[in-house]
């Protein structure tokens, strides 16, 4: 991940396996990271049952809050690619009962169109 990328909040791509070291006492069993994605301190785990947001809080970090959405409870998803002049792209997930969605910034170096595959492939289940 880029400093300037962290900096700004963006994720950046991590690899499947380094995350299921540092994360796996959050899987059941069987389940599988397929991908995962850094912000700053926090993360974005997509499994093959959920998505695990992990939002580390404080100065320390020490205290650690596990958001698992699974995916039958995303009624819709929106991703917006860069552009020229705004080098994020953006993801949107609204969940079931909520009105406003969970926004989650990605750095250039992302593929977003992996992230909304990944999306279309759990939530269409």
């Amino acid at each position: 991940m880029g400093l300037f990328d962290g900096m700004l909040g963006n994720a950046s791509h991590v690899d499947p396996r380094t995350a299921a070291q540092e994360f796996g006492r959050l899987l059941a069993q069987g389940e599988q990271i397929h991908a995962a994605y850094q912000i700053i301190r926090d993360a974005l785990l997509f499994t093959d049952r959920r998505l695990i947001l992990v939002d580390k809080q404080g100065m320390t970090g020490r205290k650690v809050e596990y958001h698992s959405i699974p995916y039958r409870g995303i009624t819709h998803f929106s991703v917006e690619t860069a552009g020229t002049f705004d080098l994020d792209a953006e993801l949107k997930i609204w969940l079931s009962g909520t009105a406003e969605p969970i926004t989650k910034q990605f750095g250039k170096g992302v593929d977003v169109y992996e992230v909304q595959a990944l999306l279309g492939t759990y939530v269409a289940r």
